[in-house]
């Protein structure tokens, strides 16, 4: 056993040499020093007319680096699954329900809708003013908190969150599937740019985001009925 320690041990100090080395290898390439502003002069300049989004960063995130966007979005359903899997030995135990006041009851009903508005706005119109999916998701999914925090009997509806969740993901699939069939690229856009600035411009780019905001907010929205559900009832 002493031996295998020591062999493990010299492989990991293996593996740092060399990954170090690369590493720098890596960095003896970077000119630094040098002026790089001609990349962001490229997005800020050449964007309206490749893209045609008015918020500059929407271009780079949703379209540009759209692979790294996608690897996002499989991290959060991967999160989601990893979660209902721990939970599923403890299906249909809820936590002790704590009582709220009149206050916090009446708040919750006030709020809910501005709460979905102002979601659904900012991933609706992220080409157009910052935001865009994931934080529109992410306060779609804070309407639910707002709702077990006031009601302890309430139960989300995990059907709908699960359909909606599978429907967001196959748009997703189907708008860069498009790109493929016909400039035979991932995620290629191949609707119409638009008028620069409106609602409906920036070609597949509000397509992306609201199926973005909605499979977000329906994955978020499932990790917080699984946990305070302890994973749920059985459907």
């Amino acid at each position: 056993m002493k031996k295998l320690k020591y062999v493990y041990k010299i492989a990991g100090l293996a593996i740092a040499v060399l990954l170090g080395y690369m590493l720098l290898q890596a960095l003896m390439e970077i000119p630094f020093g040098t002026n790089r502003m001609f990349v962001a002069e490229r997005f800020i300049f050449e964007e309206p007319y490749e893209v045609g989004a008015a918020n500059t960063v929407t271009a780079i995130v949703v379209n540009y680096r759209g692979f790294d966007t996608l690897g996002e979005v499989t991290v959060l359903f991967i999160a989601a699954t990893g979660v209902a899997l721990l939970l599923h030995r403890e299906r249909g135990i809820r936590l002790a329900p704590t009582e709220t006041t009149l206050v916090v009851k009446t708040g919750a009903r006030v709020l809910l809708p501005a709460v979905l508005l102002v979601g659904l706005y900012i991933f609706v119109h992220g080409h157009l003013t910052p935001g865009g999916g994931f934080p529109g998701g992410v306060i779609v999914a804070s309407a639910l908190i707002l709702m077990y925090f006031a009601y302890e009997e309430y139960v989300a509806p995990r059907s709908m969150l699960h359909l909606l969740e599978g429907i967001a993901g196959l748009v997703f699939v189907i708008v860069g599937i498009l790109g493929i069939i016909v400039y035979g690229r991932f995620l290629q856009n191949v609707f119409p740019l638009g008028d620069f600035g409106r609602l409906f411009s920036a070609g597949f780019i509000p397509i992306v985001y609201v199926a973005i905001g909605t499979k977000v907010g329906s994955e978020l929205a499932g990790i917080i009925h699984d946990m305070i559900r302890r994973g749920g009832e059985s459907e």
